[in-house]
C-alpha cells in the first residue's frame, strides 16, 4: 500500500502549505487533508505512515489530542504543527511523545528539515530549557474515558451533565472521578482543573463548578 500522510487542520492555506513541504520530504506518498481531529482519527485507521497534526481544530484543542492518538496509535509518528511559539508547550509535546513540534512561523525549509527528521525517525524540536513537567506524565496515565471527563470537569460541567453528555449514570461519573483524583494526585476538582490546564496551548480554562 502506497504511503499516505495525513493532515490535520483546520486552515485550508495552511494545509496547502504543509501539502508543498510533505511532497518534498515524501515524494511518492499519498496525502490526505483532514479538517479536524475526529476525520483525522478515521484516515489514520486506514493507514498512515505520519500525521501532521494542528493543536487548535473545531474538535480539539491543546495536547490531549496528541495523547489519544499516541495511546491508540503508538507506531504512528505525530508531528504537532502549532502556531504556538511557548518552549513550555514544545517540551510538553516532547514528553507525551510528538516525533516533532514544527512552529507554524518556520520558513518551508524548516519544515521540510524537521519532516526529514520525522521520516528517519529522528525527533525534531525547537531549541527549550523547559523542564520534564511531572504531572504531565499523571495525566497522561489516565484513560481515554477518564480524559473526557477531566475535560469536562475544565469546562465547569456538574456530575449530572457529564453523565448526560456520555449516557453514564452519575455513580459512575463519580468513580472516574474519584480515580482521576487518586492517578492526580489531588483531591478536590480545582486542583484536577489546574493540572489539567498544562494541556491547553493558550492556557485557558474554566472554573470548575461544584456539585
Amino acid at each position: 500500500m502506497a504511503q499516505r500522510i495525513i493532515i490535520a487542520d483546520d486552515h485550508p492555506l495552511f494545509r496547502t502549505a504543509l501539502t508543498h513541504a510533505v511532497t518534498k520530504v515524501w515524494p511518492d506518498a499519498t496525502i490526505v487533508e483532514a479538517s479536524s481531529a475526529s476525520e483525522a482519527r478515521r484516515e489514520v485507521e486506514a493507514g498512515a505512515e505520519a500525521l501532521l497534526l494542528d493543536l487548535h481544530m473545531e474538535d480539539s484543542n491543546g495536547l490531549t489530542a496528541l495523547m489519544d492518538f499516541r495511546q491508540d496509535f503508538p507506531a504512528l509518528p505525530v508531528a504537532i504543527i502549532s502556531a504556538s511559539e511557548e518552549p513550555r508547550v514544545y517540551a510538553a509535546a516532547n514528553q507525551l511523545g510528538a516525533a516533532a513540534f514544527i512552529p507554524k512561523s518556520a520558513s518551508l525549509d524548516r519544515i521540510r528539515e524537521a519532516l526529514a527528521c520525522v521520516r528517519e525517525g529522528d525527533p525534531w524540536f525547537p531549541p527549550n530549557d523547559a523542564e520534564t513537567d511531572d504531572d504531565l506524565a499523571k495525566i497522561a496515565s489516565l484513560t481515554p474515558a477518564q480524559r473526557r471527563i477531566l475535560g469536562q470537569l475544565s469546562e465547569g460541567l456538574l456530575n449530572k451533565q457529564i453523565a448526560y453528555e456520555l449516557d453514564i449514570s452519575e455513580a459512575t461519573v463519580k468513580a472516574h472521578i474519584t480515580a482521576i483524583f487518586r492517578k492526580l494526585g489531588v483531591v478536590n476538582r480545582t486542583q484536577a482543573v489546574l493540572m489539567a490546564a498544562k494541556l491547553d496551548v493558550d492556557q485557558e480554562k474554566a472554573e470548575p463548578a461544584s456539585d
